[in-house]
């Protein structure tokens, strides 16, 4: 014990602390302290349970309020009093770069915040979406006037989300960068912090939730992308109406997130199909091409991009730098000198490392571009063929569960009883006064 001891104070001299010149501040702590163990499984059955009352209010009690209640609760607990983290958003990242770096643990409540939600979105649509997720929970209780997006803007502006997920993957799986944690836009709101562009561009996404429904959702988020294909192919739905879609037209304008569809008639959507066929059928002929093509053009993007790499950055340095500037010999021994100084010290090393490491960004390069071909290949194709619906209904992948439009269909009120049963039928009748086909025939009367 007492050699021990010994040894300790010796090493306290041998190895003093470094000494800042006056004036140096520690700089603040950006992320919220680790959590133990048992808060970090807190914080996962929150997640589930808050997942299981999302799926209740929207699929089976069809409440806003109990909506309106939880997104109070997520923005809270998971915002304000986790300050964003762990998230579901950024879980991706440390799930990319677990799966291909060995080296790197995965935390058991960063995999389950990854999982739990894009499991329940195969079953239940984007619930994590309605009222879990604090920074969706956020921007829809701000919204105050919804404006409406161009429809030709949101599909173009719908394909980011896609890439942004592909580049945040990219970046993380190289051991860049966490980038869809560095550049949240929401995550400094609950913090109160942050660099003053990032909370420039927060203000921005503040502003701009009072009048366009969801903006970071619909157009950036990266893990509502991967929900938006999982609740693709969702078992169960929401829909605008309990029971049957009298189509009296109430509930067109009643999604701020233009998730709602209209119906479309079977002759109007065979005579799309059948004037796009031959375009279309050249587009299938095309798609390898230009996905190869978006593959090469990633791949020399990637070896630019490994650039950012700080081994890759400080390898091209040492490689590029004059041998006769005094590096070492400098009084001034700045943060950069010195860095440069330790990798020229173990060049081979530090050559090495940025090899490899470069070598992995053209490779993820390819599969970045291939996954953009894909995207751009997938959109031009939905863009081209228009499925049959006799209701209005919102899209699986687009709505977020959010219950907005309940309370605009005459059959839900006549369910929760407040308006009587009788006032349905006139409803329905005066749609199709004047016409000869009834709604079954996929007739759409004029606006109520």
């Amino acid at each position: 014990m007492l050699f021990a001891s010994t040894l300790y104070i010796f090493g306290e001299q041998r190895f003093p602390p470094p000494e800042f010149e006056s004036g140096y501040a520690l700089p603040a702590t950006q992320t919220p302290l680790p959590r133990s163990i048992p808060f970090e499984y807190l914080d996962v059955a929150v997640l589930a349970a808050a997942l299981g009352l999302a799926c209740f209010f929207s699929l089976k009690k069809r409440s806003r309020a109990g909506i309106v209640g939880l997104s109070i609760f997520s923005l809270l607990y998971f915002g304000f009093y986790r300050k964003g983290c762990v998230c579901s958003i950024g879980s991706l990242q440390n799930v990319a770069l677990g799966l291909v770096d060995p080296r790197y643990s995965v935390p058991v409540s960063v995999a389950a915040f990854f999982v739990l939600p894009l499991a329940v979105s195969l079953f239940a649509g984007r619930a994590f979406c309605a009222g879990v997720c604090p920074h969706g929970a956020l921007q829809d209780l701000l919204l105050l006037r919804p404006v409406k997006v161009p429809r030709w803007l949101e599909q173009g502006l719908n394909i980011l989300p896609f890439i942004y997920l592909g580049a945040g993957i990219w970046f993380a799986a190289t051991g860049t960068a966490f980038i869809i944690c560095q550049y949240d836009p929401i995550v400094p709101i609950f913090r109160m912090s942050g660099s003053f562009f990032i909370l420039m561009v927060a203000a921005v996404f503040f502003v701009g939730s009072m009048f366009v429904g969801r903006p970071y959702c619909r157009f950036l988020c990266p893990y509502g992308a991967l929900l938006k294909l999982g609740a693709s192919v969702s078992k169960w739905r929401v829909r605008v109406t309990p029971n049957v879609c009298t189509q009296c037209r109430l509930c067109e304008d009643s999604c701020p997130h233009g998730a709602l569809r209209e119906p479309v008639l079977s002759s109007q959507s065979s005579l799309r199909m059948l004037g796009g066929s031959m375009r279309r059928g050249w587009f299938l002929i095309l798609v390898p091409a230009l996905i190869l093509f978006a593959g090469w053009a990633g791949s020399k993007f990637g070896r630019v991009a490994s650039q950012v790499h700080p081994t890759v950055a400080i390898a091209e340095r040492m490689l590029v730098a004059d041998e006769a500037t005094p590096v070492i010999a400098s009084p001034s021994r700045t943060a950069e000198s010195l860095a440069l100084r330790r990798a020229k010290e173990d060049s081979q090393e530090v050559l090495r490392a940025a090899i490899e490491i470069r070598g992995r960004f053209v490779a993820g390069g390819w599969l970045l571009g291939g996954w953009i071909g894909i995207v751009l290949a997938a959109k031009w194709i939905l863009l081209s063929i228009r499925a049959n619906r006799v209701d209005f209904e919102p899209d699986r992948g687009a709505c977020f569960s959010c219950a907005r439009c309940f309370d605009y269909c005459p059959n839900e009120l006549v369910r929760r009883g407040l308006s009587p049963a009788a006032l349905a039928a006139p409803v329905a009748g005066s749609l199709f006064e004047g016409t000869s086909q009834a709604p079954s025939e996929g007739r759409i009367s004029s606006k109520c």
